[in-house]
């Protein structure tokens, strides 16, 4: 898209286009001590933290949201394969060590709306039994403290506000619903019905995933082949920042802090109440002053942060009396296939709709649960050759000119081995994560391998994804009703401490196999009806 086009976008969509970034009504700066003082400090606008705020944008409290990146630029580059994927153009997270302290990337980038920015928008929620206690090939997924029935009122508030696009009574292992869904259910690029009609054939019951895209009604997705793993130029997928953040700060009472890492959270004496938040906006010291504290800086990030936060009266880290936090981290077992036909070029467009849950639950064709299969966003040749850097380009631009793209995610089961740790000595997060539940894995991508054999894909090509990949990370400072073996209480409070929530998904029990997302929001949305009669 040319840059006048979009300006000429922007003009016929005053509240989407260059309105971006309203900067000058809603970002917040420290007086000339680097002082601020509030009644809510909210650490993270991804889709816990701007889902939060959302819920108080009404509530008089006093919000700060803190971010530690800026907005995102809008650009042309938002929709280009080589800028975004080859040239990492928009990466801008700290290296983190694996357990053999060796470096890696971590797939997770920090501006306003976090993760969401960069997200498919696909919003499923989690099945019910996933909130019970489930038996893997290798393991138990334990139960939730709470049931989906108690989530379920969330979820369809969840997907009022994420615009989400659906259609009840396709997926065959799909949850009961209160209501319908918000908007009609997208509809397949043409280039997948022949794939679909294989599928079906197999005996397999394919459907089009829940989508949270502003399509349709003089909405302003064009479902284009650039939304998974993108930015939206248009602003037309429901991120956490279009979707949630952008009408908190229509309210008076709500304001942002952009470009501030919060390096540490203080108490009083008694070590039951944080008192404040030291951190850094662009190099300078910043301290927040609030009578609550809400943590959304993602798994990882909030565990790190919790355990930076030790003192004389958590010598183990911030809240951690039950020796849980930062443990139980989970990510997904995850594999990307490209399913190739040489002899016929994928002329798709919109392809993540298409997704399989027949081999989610364990049936009469499969002992335990395998995992979900859903389309991938179209992948195209920058994607693989960071993959794959020895494959000229000619052969993988073939490739993907001829590939169908899937994506393949199977349960993680918490264990207390797989962690985040701070390395203080050398001033990094640490993540111990060696997966588990494989056998499982392993055997939803040899059946997904067939299927696609049979639709007439006869070359398969795999990568399951390894410790960076964590956009689905989850579970470091678990819910729980017993403080001696979790951190937090059911409604998202430490239990250590009187003023602190966590509302990003560290509080997950256990990973499921779909995106979380929708849970986290679901979640939040619970968490701050609580929250709003506590403090009332």
């Amino acid at each position: 898209m040319s840059d006048a086009l979009i300006s000429h976008h922007a003009e016929l969509n005053p509240q989407s286009g260059a309105s971006r970034e309203p900067r000058a009504l809603d970002v917040v700066t420290p007086d000339a001590d680097g002082n601020i003082n509030c009644d809510v400090v909210i650490i993270g606008s991804g889709m816990g933290g701007s889902t939060f705020a959302h819920a108080l944008r009404d509530s008089g409290l006093d919000i700060v949201i803190v971010e530690r990146g800026d907005f995102l630029p809008r650009e042309i580059q938002n929709w280009s394969t080589e800028s975004v994927f080859g040239q990492g153009r928009y990466r801008n997270a700290e290296q983190w060590l694996d357990e053999s302290n060796q470096p890696f990337s971590p797939g997770v980038f920090y501006y306003v709306g976090g993760n969401t920015k960069f997200y498919g928008a696909m919003l499923p929620r989690f099945r019910e039994a996933d909130f019970a206690e489930i038996q893997h090939a290798e393991g138990l997924s334990p139960a939730w403290p709470i049931s989906y029935a108690d989530l379920e009122p969330w979820y369809a508030e969840a997907e009022k506000l994420y615009r989400v696009h659906g259609a009840a009574g396709v997926d065959p292992s799909e949850p009961w619903r209160s209501g319908p869904y918000p908007r009609p259910a997208l509809k397949h690029d043409p280039a997948l019905a022949s794939l679909e009609q294989s599928m079906r054939r197999s005996g397999l019951k394919p459907f089009v995933m829940p989508a949270a895209v502003d399509y349709g009604d003089g909405g302003d997705c064009v479902l284009c082949s650039t939304c998974d793993g993108y930015p939206c130029l248009l602003d037309a997928k429901a991120d956490a920042e279009v979707s949630a953040l952008r009408p908190a700060l229509r309210s008076a009472t709500v304001r942002l802090l952009t470009r501030t890492t919060i390096k540490q959270l203080k108490t009083a004496a008694d070590g039951r109440t944080v008192t404040e938040a030291h951190g850094l906006i662009e190099g300078r010291a910043v301290t927040l002053r609030a009578k609550r504290f809400v943590l959304a800086c993602g798994a990882v990030n909030s565990a790190a942060l919790l355990l930076k936060s030790a003192s004389d009266q958590h010598p183990e880290g911030l809240g951690n009396s039950s020796g849980q936090v930062g443990r139980n981290y989970m990510v997904h077992n995850s594999t990307f296939m490209l399913a190739v036909d040489p002899r016929r070029k994928n002329k798709v467009t919109f392809q993540k709709t298409l997704a399989l849950n027949d081999w989610y639950s364990a049936g009469a064709n499969n002992a335990f649960p395998l995992g979900n299969v859903q389309m991938l966003g179209k992948i195209r040749e920058p994607m693989i050759s960071s993959m794959r850097p020895w494959l000229p380009k000619f052969a993988s631009r073939y490739i993907t000119d001829h590939s169908v793209d899937l994506y393949l995610t199977s349960e993680d089961l918490p264990t207390r081995e797989n962690r985040v740790t701070y390395d203080a000595q050398r001033g990094a997060i640490k993540v111990h994560w060696k997966p588990n539940n494989l056998k499982a894995h392993e055997g939803l991508v040899t059946r997904t391998s067939q299927v696609m054999r049979a639709a007439g894909y006869p070359l398969i090509l795999k990568a399951r994804m390894g410790i960076a990949t964590n956009s689905h990370q989850c579970g470091t400072a678990v819910m729980g009703k017993d403080p001696a073996s979790s951190v937090l209480d059911i409604n998202c409070k430490m239990h250590d401490l009187d003023n602190v929530w966590v509302v990003d998904s560290s509080f997950f029990p256990s990973s499921a196999a779909v995106n979380p997302a929708l849970t986290i929001a679901a979640n939040a949305l619970r968490v701050a009806a609580n929250f709003k009669h506590e403090v009332s």
